[in-house]
C-alpha cells in the first residue's frame, strides 16, 4: 500500500449529505474483484447520462476537478452497505483523501486498509473548506498526515485529530498483511513453542 504523508492536490467540492456506497460505486460494478479499472464508475449515476455521455455539471467532469486528489464532502459521507469497492473505486479515481464532518464507520474503516486519509472536521471547518474546494483550479490543499494539518490556498490551516495505530498505518503504507509480517518473529516463535508443547496439533 503506498505510504500517505503528504498530500498536495486540488479539492473538489461535493456538498451532500448523506453519500451512501450506491452513488460512490453502483451495483453495476460490483462483478470484479479487481481493485484496478473502478474510477470510471465513481459516481456514475452522476457523473453520466443515460446516453453515456458525461454530465457536465457534475463536479468531477468539470476541466478543474479532473484530476481532483481529495474530496470535501457533505455530512454522513459512505453510508449505506458495506461494499469495499467505494474505496476501491475513489483511489483508482486517484482520490487519496476524503474531508466530511462524519463518516459511516464500515466506509471510514475501509479507506484506512485501502491507503485513504478519512477526515472528520467540525461544521465549521468543512464551510472553510468548502469554500477553498469552490475555487477551481485555484482549489488546491496540502493533507500533512505527520503535522496532523490541512493548509488551504490562502495559507491558512485547520488541524485535525486522528487515532495514532491508524496514522501509523497510513504514514508507513500498512495493510493488513503487512502489518501482521511486522510481528512474524514474534509469531514464528509462538508457533515452534507451541509445536513444542502440543505435537498432536
Amino acid at each position: 500500500m503506498e505510504k500517505f504523508t503528504k498530500l498536495t492536490g486540488v479539492a473538489a467540492p461535493l456538498p451532500v449529505v448523506n453519500v451512501d456506497t450506491d452513488m460512490i460505486i453502483p451495483k453495476d460494478y460490483l462483478k470484479t474483484i479487481k481493485r484496478t479499472g473502478l474510477g470510471k464508475g465513481l459516481f456514475a449515476e452522476a457523473r453520466y447520462k443515460e446516453d453515456g455521455s458525461e454530465n457536465p455539471d457534475f463536479v468531477l467532469n468539470k476541466p478543474a476537478y479532473r484530476n481532483a486528489k481529495i474530496l470535501v464532502a457533505g455530512d454522513n459521507f459512505g453510508c449505506g452497505s458495506s461494499r469495499e469497492h467505494a474505496p476501491w473505486a475513489l483511489l483508482d479515481f486517484g482520490i487519496r483523501c476524503v474531508i466530511s464532518t462524519s463518516f459511516a464507520d464500515i466506509f471510514y474503516n475501509n479507506c484506512f486498509k485501502n491507503g485513504i486519509l478519512p477526515i472528520v472536521v467540525s461544521q465549521d471547518d468543512l464551510d472553510k473548506l468548502m469554500d477553498d474546494a469552490s475555487r477551481g483550479s485555484n482549489a488546491v490543499l496540502t493533507v500533512d498526515l505527520e503535522a496532523q494539518e490541512i493548509t488551504g490556498p490562502d495559507g491558512g490551516s485547520i488541524r485535525f485529530d486522528i487515532d495514532p495505530a491508524r496514522r501509523h498505518i497510513l504514514l508507513e503504507g500498512l495493510d493488513d498483511i503487512a502489518s501482521t509480517l511486522k510481528n512474524e518473529s514474534v509469531i514464528g516463535s509462538f508457533e515452534q513453542k507451541v509445536s513444542a508443547e502440543r505435537p498432536w496439533l
